[in-house]
């Protein structure tokens, strides 16, 4: 396999010039930045020597607050305080109803189609927004803590992050005047921190429960090259669901079900997520929670009624680690290492589920909350300039298929799943009809075979096609999967080099639940799909067969045929055009489109025959002697 070496164009390697660079990680609950200072990285804290930056933003008329003073305001303004706003970005609308849990800011959704847009006191805010705000405070923690301007930042995602949630994080991260060295997925950055592109050659499982996103990823490690051989999760799962489990579990107890007050509920949830954190230490707490009529309702819970809580959900993340080795190909007892990456590990239950499915004790030797950003530090690191000498691969892969709409709502598959990124493929197709002059082009993104089962990602079309006979005109249709997961496609018609580009930023994402179905259905469906596919390639077959022969029939057909010859074709033709109406059985459409080739053999022959001595009129055979003779 070809390795690329990272590194950035125009960077000047002089010695003893330090290019101020910088990782963050940008999470659901909280958000770090880390850099490198004399050869160790590190996460940087604020004035108050706080590392963690709850990813927190409370808007009022005065501005914005960010942080631990926003998060102050989750109490008695829900409403103007932001939360979790990694859950929404690059989503559309119709997708926010998708999340689980309800979300206590109000929000704008248009048609559906458009981006989400918050209300609060200081206007309308888009998940992008509140990003950049995050970021923006990131980014003035580190410049003071380094004296001087960021030169670039690399920025983690979560490893299932699709094209529009990449894409949303940089523009985040530009809104907030920040340079983007590069994209990389947590769990490799996870890698990254541990030092692992020193040591042998290894393959490790990385779980990282965050919380809000859910990722698992198998990595191969051989000699300084990181490579990630599958990657599986769901974007819209973690610590902050275990938070609701308990909340609902509190409210029923104190007998609050149906409880709908925004500030009560916030409260309710900050004491199921204190509790959980308290179990983390101890056996048991104690809870409690204050009613609407101002009393208050006591108990007790402890690890095992934690565990029964949040069962469900470890459960769904063990589910995407066995469906990830099976995407890698590999058995349990393949994996070497195993990691534990975000905040939400800390809690017994979560390792103690992890050992039990991998059958060792897996490593969290570094604190799950700031590997991420550690290791996001040492790529920025290098990626600005400051190490050379280093020659640090990473190979990520991409979650889901690529591929092109086809004649029949068929999808042709040009970069699969879990091919390594980034990554350039190309296909030549042809037209459909003689004279053709423009192609429709329809990039989707899934794992069927037919086009309605996958998710649209763009469609553009190229102009400009010199006419010919179908099937003569060669269109080039290039995939390029940059290092960061963002996708461009270029067709363009070989003969006369006419050329359509497209970058596929779309303005939302997949939905929480959407990609990990895919997956599923593209298993169980296979067979239908099969059938689908077989059905369909026959109907656009007809249809080919069908109309040219109705054009040659119109133009030779006097010329060439008798009554009778032509009687048998077009008796022939007119069984196929009502096999086709029908279209329900693939064999027998087969069977009518072999009658009618087999009922016109003569008629081409006689056609061609005729063609190729009109040709040749004039012209000596020794004109097409290759020899020169």
């Amino acid at each position: 396999m070809a390795l690329l070496q990272i590194t950035e164009p125009g960077v000047d390697s002089a010695p003893h010039q330090r290019h101020l660079a910088a990782g963050i990680d940008l999470g659901t609950t909280h958000s770090l930045v880390a850099t490198v200072r004399s050869g160790e990285a590190d996460t940087l804290p604020d004035e108050q020597g706080r590392h963690i930056l709850p990813s927190v933003v409370h808007y009022s008329a005065d501005g914005a607050q960010v942080g631990y003073e926003a998060a102050e305001h989750a109490g008695d303004d829900p409403h103007n305080t932001i939360a979790s706003v990694k859950r929404l970005i690059g989503r559309a609308a119709s997708d926010v109803a998708t999340l689980s849990g309800e979300l206590p800011f109000r929000l704008k959704t248009g048609d559906g189609s458009s981006v989400p847009r918050i209300e609060t006191a200081a206007g309308d805010k888009s998940a992008v927004e509140v990003s950049a705000d995050i970021l923006g405070s990131l980014r003035a923690r580190a410049e003071e803590s380094l004296g001087d301007e960021l030169e670039g930042v690399v920025i983690t995602v979560p490893a299932y992050f699709d094209d529009a949630q990449r894409q949303a994080t940089r523009d985040a991260a530009q809104l907030a005047g920040l340079n983007v060295l590069r994209l990389i997925s947590e769990p490799t950055a996870a890698a990254v921190a541990y030092g692992l592109d020193q040591g042998e050659e290894s393959t490790i499982a990385v779980y990282d429960l965050g919380g809000g996103t859910f990722d698992i990823s198998i990595l191969q490690l051989r000699r300084g090259v990181f490579e990630v051989l599958a990657t599986g999760g769901d974007s819209a799962l973690g610590g902050d669901d275990v938070d609701r489990s308990v909340a609902e579990w509190l409210l029923q107890q104190a007998g609050m079900q149906g409880e709908n007050d925004p500030q009560r509920l916030r409260r309710v949830t900050l004491e199921a997520r204190r509790a959980k954190e308290a179990l983390t230490e101890a056996d048991t707490t104690r809870v409690r929670v204050t009613r609407a009529d101002g009393s208050e309702w006591q108990g007790q819970l402890d690890r095992a009624g934690l565990l029964e809580l949040a069962r469900p959900l470890l459960d769904r993340t063990l589910e995407s680690c066995r469906q990830v080795l099976a995407d890698a190909d590999l058995e349990r007892d393949a994996i070497d290492e195993v990691i534990l990456v975000g905040g939400s590990t800390r809690m017994p239950a979560v390792r103690e589920a992890v050992q039990e499915f991998y059958g060792r004790e897996p490593r969290a030797g570094i604190d799950p909350d700031r590997v991420v950003a550690i290791g996001a530090a040492q790529q920025a690191d290098i990626l600005a300039g400051n190490k050379p000498d280093t020659e640090l691969v990473l190979l990520d892969v991409i979650p889901l298929s690529l591929g092109l709409e086809t004649m029949g709502g068929l999808v042709e598959f040009i970069v699969p799943r879990n091919t390594t990124i980034p990554v350039s493929r190309a296909q030549e197709f042809t037209t459909f009809k003689d004279g053709q002059t423009a192609m429709s082009v329809h990039v989707v993104q899934g794992e069927r075979d037919v086009v309605d089962a996958n998710r649209s990602l763009a469609r553009f079309t190229l102009s400009g096609i010199p006419p010919m006979v179908a099937g003569a005109a060669r269109i080039r249709v290039s995939f390029q999967v940059d290092a960061d997961g963002l996708l461009s496609v270029t067709a363009r018609e070989q003969t006369q080099g006419v050329e359509a580009h497209v970058e596929v930023k779309p303005s939302y994402g997949l939905t929480d639940a959407e990609i990990e179905q895919m997956l599923r259905d593209s298993a169980s469906a296979a067979r239908d799909d099969m059938e689908a596919r077989r059905l369909r390639e026959e109907q656009v077959e007809a249809d080919r067969v069908l109309e040219a022969l109705n054009a040659a029939l119109e133009t030779d057909g006097d010329r060439y045929l008798d009554a009778e010859e032509r009687a048998n074709i077009e008796s022939a033709r007119d069984a196929l055009a009502e096999e086709r109406g029908r279209g329900e059985d693939p064999d027998a459409i087969e069977a009518a489109r072999k009658r009618v080739e087999q009922a016109s053999e003569a008629f081409v022959a006689r056609r061609m025959n005729d063609s190729i001595r009109r040709a040749l009129a004039g012209h000596n055979v020794s004109e097409y002697d290759d020899s020169g003779n």
